[in-house]
């Protein structure tokens, strides 16, 4: 999940006109997703320098059974497979601020912020006291906060390209940077992606906001964007050259855009028209895919939990170039 200091804004002025209308009381919490306590007392503070940035990991004051050494190789193997992602970290400075959570096991949220409190981007994760290294090492969540900071921050109906591209990208990159195998991901996108599809009186992505919509609608989005770039270049550019394009120009979680602003800027990348194309497409109308036909033509097929790779498929070569690190 994102929050920027422009959304966390109009939030709060919300809340304050209802306040004032008696709409809401004041003793009522924030939306979920309220912006962190900025007097979290800090016990320590690390910095890890990763892909040509420094994040400074600061740990909020609380027990943990882990030490602070076993926990900082999760926040870098993170970042480091942003890094295989983008060629880069997408910024040059992020704060990433670790909240014990008593009692608990497990990474419980992580939110990610753009352009607070100095830092381009910030990130909060709760994380159980009796959380262990297994845990961390099987963890997705780290990844998927720290990807939010590679594409910059846009209006609030077009969320769902916010999630989804971090839905999305997360396990690729972990693919990328060798935590993860190709089957496993492909798995996990043939469980996941149907959650995506539009259900009955769908008015599009930017009009349907429902959690299915918003996460796994919009990772398909990336699924089929990606999917057509490589097919109408001959496989010799993809949505991660897109996205790549994007941080290039400055689009990053600190600043805010318009969204036709960066999908116009990754089609120039990559020679297409398909994310405008199918934005254009896919904001106002369900758009349902044909998965079935999708996995057959991907060569990805599934038997009980075993995932086999079809060599002959016609987009067999799509399939593996989506997942293959690049320089």
């Amino acid at each position: 999940m994102r929050w920027t200091s422009s959304r966390i804004a109009a939030c709060f002025l919300a809340m304050l006109i209802l306040c004032d209308l008696g709409l809401i009381a004041h003793s009522q919490p924030g939306p979920p997703n309220h912006p962190p306590h900025w007097n979290e007392q800090i016990a320590a503070t690390k910095k890890l320098d990763i892909g040509g940035a420094t994040l400074q990991v600061d740990f909020a004051a609380g027990t943990l059974d882990l030490s602070q050494e076993q926990i900082l190789p999760w926040v870098q193997r993170a970042g480091q497979a942003v890094t295989v992602y983008y060629g880069k970290f997408p910024i040059s400075r992020a704060r990433v601020l670790i909240v014990p959570d008593a009692g608990e096991r497990g990474i419980m949220q992580g939110t990610t912020w753009g352009d607070m409190r100095g830092f381009p981007g910030f990130t909060r994760i709760r994380l159980g006291q009796h959380s262990t290294e297994h845990d961390l090492a099987e963890d997705w969540t780290m990844t998927h906060e720290l990807t939010h900071m590679g594409f910059p921050s846009v209006p609030d109906e077009q969320h769902w390209m916010e999630e989804g591209l971090a839905t999305y990208i997360e396990p690729i990159a972990r693919v990328q940077a060798g935590e993860l195998q190709a089957k496993d991901i492909w798995r996990d996108m043939m469980a996941g992606m149907p959650k995506g599809e539009p259900a009955a009186g769908d008015q599009g992505m930017d009009r349907t906001h429902t959690w299915g919509r918003t996460y796994w609608g919009g990772a398909l989005f990336c699924l089929v964007a990606d999917v057509n770039i490589r097919k109408q270049t001959k496989n010799k550019k993809g949505l991660q050259d897109a996205l790549r394009a994007i941080v290039a120009a400055g689009g990053t979680i600190d600043n805010d855009w318009p969204l036709m602003q960066a999908l116009q800027i990754g089609d120039k990348a990559t020679g297409t028209t398909v994310l405008t194309d199918m934005y254009k497409q896919w904001s106002n109308d369900p758009s349902p895919v044909d998965l079935p036909k999708l996995w057959e033509e991907l060569g990805v097929h599934r038997s009980s939990d075993s995932i086999t790779f079809d060599p002959k498929a016609p987009l067999a070569q799509i399939r593996d170039s989506i997942t293959m690190r690049r320089p």
